[in-house]
């Protein structure tokens, strides 16, 4: 089983728009209250507007191997980040931002770490 596809509240979806293609993902589909992303592994996510008040209980990763490049080139576009790439204890660097509707996003790179960490279950004996 995959996990494919999440879906993000948005307050303004022009501006939420604009700043994930800034990201550099795909747009695969866009009506004025809903917009479809591809990342570069066929996975998707979308935002839906909304006008209620919502909560920020998700955060939303995204990983790249050339994480330090990425985050300086959405820098130089304008791309505001909470944190700079931080080394967490759970052995992966990040780096925090937000959307323009609030939404938590991280950038990371975790390696191997990400499916293998050293603290892993053994599967094998559930």
């Amino acid at each position: 089983m995959n996990l494919n596809q999440i879906t993000l509240p948005v307050t303004d979806i022009e501006k939420a728009n604009a700043f994930y293609l800034t990201l550099g993902f795909t747009q695969i589909v866009k009506t004025p209250h809903y917009s479809r992303f591809e990342c570069a592994n066929h996975a998707t996510f979308s935002l839906v507007l909304t006008n209620g008040v919502f909560s920020h209980g998700a955060t939303i990763y995204f990983e790249s191997n050339t994480l330090t490049e990425w985050v300086e080139s959405l820098k130089a576009k304008g791309i505001k980040f909470d944190t700079e790439i931080i080394e967490q204890r759970y052995l992966w660097r990040e780096a925090k931002l937000t959307d323009p509707s609030g939404n938590l996003i991280k950038l990371y790179w975790a390696g191997d770490n990400r499916l293998n960490p050293p603290w892993r279950v053994d599967i094998s004996v559930q």
